[in-house]
């Protein structure tokens, strides 16, 4: 059962949130992720405890990873168009989401923020 849902196509909804929009908007350059962000506030509670692989699954690769102390990192994704765009390695001040993943691999918090946590 295990190998036939880790080779499952990735989710297209949850709630109302679009999925596929929200993924094929990298880096929200695209400006659509900025008008999915209230469909993403009213799912935000079901993506806590769902481990970083479902959440690269469901909202896919992250924009950025941030580590942070005792084995925790942030997922990144951003929502709006910034100098992000040209370079990422470049620091921007756009709105964004961080998804805070355990040492043990699951989303433990998130939060709205400018730029990266």
């Amino acid at each position: 059962m295990f190998l036939l849902s880790s080779c499952s196509p990735p989710p297209d909804q949850l709630g109302k949130l679009d999925l596929v929009k929200w993924r094929t908007d990298r880096g929200g350059c695209n400006g659509v992720r900025a008008s999915l962000v209230d469909d993403f506030k009213t799912v935000r509670q079901e993506l806590k405890g769902k481990s970083s692989n479902e959440i690269g699954q469901i909202l896919g690769r992250p924009d950025s990873e941030q580590l942070d102390d005792r084995n925790q990192k942030f997922y990144i994704y951003f929502l709006e168009k910034g100098v992000h765009c040209q370079d990422p390695k470049v620091k921007t001040d756009s709105r964004s989401v961080a998804l805070r993943i355990s040492a043990i691999g699951l989303v433990t918090e998130i939060t709205f923020q400018r730029g990266r946590p």
